[in-house]
C-alpha cells in the first residue's frame, strides 16, 4: 500500500512545484521594470521582493532603495511602497486580467545596477501549506492529498477561465471581421462613386466640346 502511494506523492509534488519559484533581475538606476501576471478573478496571490545587498554586512545605501507598485488591468492599486529595500503583498484578485508589478530605481550618478529577488505566486501555489499542516495536524499523505485536491480545483477553474477568455477573443474577432467587412464595402462604394462622378464629368466635358 505504501509503495503504491509513493508514485502518487511524487506526481503531486511534480504538479505543485512551479518551474521557477523566484525571479532575479537587474535594474539600472533611473529606470523602471514591470512584470505582468495573468490572474483570474477571486484568485489569491502573494508576492515578496528584496534588493540584494552588494556589500553584505553593511547597511543598504539609499541609492539601492526602490519604489514598488502593483496594479490591476484597470489601474486599481493593490500595493504601493516608496524607498524600500524589501516588502511583500497579498490580495485576492477582484477582477480577471493582467496584473502589473512595477519597480522604479532612483536616479543616481554615476549609474548603478540594482539586483532584485522577486517571488510572485498565484492560486494554489500562493497557499502556505506549512501553516495548513500545523493548524490541521495532518500527516504527510493527507497533506499531499489536500494539495492534490486544491491543484485539481485550480486547474478546473483555470480551464473555465481560459474558455471564457477564448469566447471573448472569438467575439472580438467576429466584431472586428464584421467591421472590416462594412469598412471594405464602404470603401468600395466610395471608389465606385468617385469613378462614376469622374466618368460623368469627363463625358459632360467632351459633349460640351463636341468631341463625342
Amino acid at each position: 500500500m505504501i509503495l503504491r502511494s509513493l508514485p502518487i506523492v511524487v506526481l503531486v509534488l511534480g504538479i505543485l512545484s512551479p518551474a521557477t519559484q523566484s525571479l532575479r533581475f537587474e535594474l539600472q538606476s533611473g529606470q523602471t521594470k514591470c512584470i505582468s501576471e495573468d490572474i483570474k478573478s477571486n484568485s489569491m496571490t502573494v508576492g515578496k521582493y528584496h534588493v540584494v545587498n552588494p556589500n553584505e554586512g553593511h547597511p543598504l545605501p539609499d541609492s539601492h532603495k526602490l519604489t514598488v507598485r502593483v496594479t490591476s488591468t484597470y489601474g486599481n492599486s493593490f500595493h504601493s511602497a516608496e524607498k524600500v529595500e524589501t516588502g511583500q503583498f497579498a490580495f485576492t484578485a477582484a477582477e480577471a486580467g493582467d496584473y502589473m508589478a512595477c519597480f522604479w530605481a532612483p536616479v543616481h550618478s554615476p549609474q548603478i545596477t540594482i539586483t532584485v529577488d522577486f517571488d510572485w505566486r498565484t492560486g494554489v501555489h500562493a497557499k502556505d501549506w506549512s501553516n495548513v499542516a500545523k493548524k490541521g495536524q495532518v500527516d504527510v499523505m493527507e497533506l499531499e492529498l489536500k494539495k492534490l485536491y486544491d491543484t485539481v480545483t485550480s486547474i478546473h477553474e483555470e480551464m473555465f477561465y481560459l474558455r471564457e477568455r477564448e469566447e471573448e477573443m472569438q467575439e472580438l474577432n467576429q466584431a472586428t471581421t464584421s467591421k472590416m467587412f462594412w469598412l471594405s464595402f464602404l470603401s468600395l462604394f466610395l471608389c465606385l462613386s468617385v469613378a462614376g462622378m469622374q466618368f460623368w464629368h469627363l463625358k459632360t466635358f467632351f459633349q460640351k466640346k463636341k468631341l463625342i
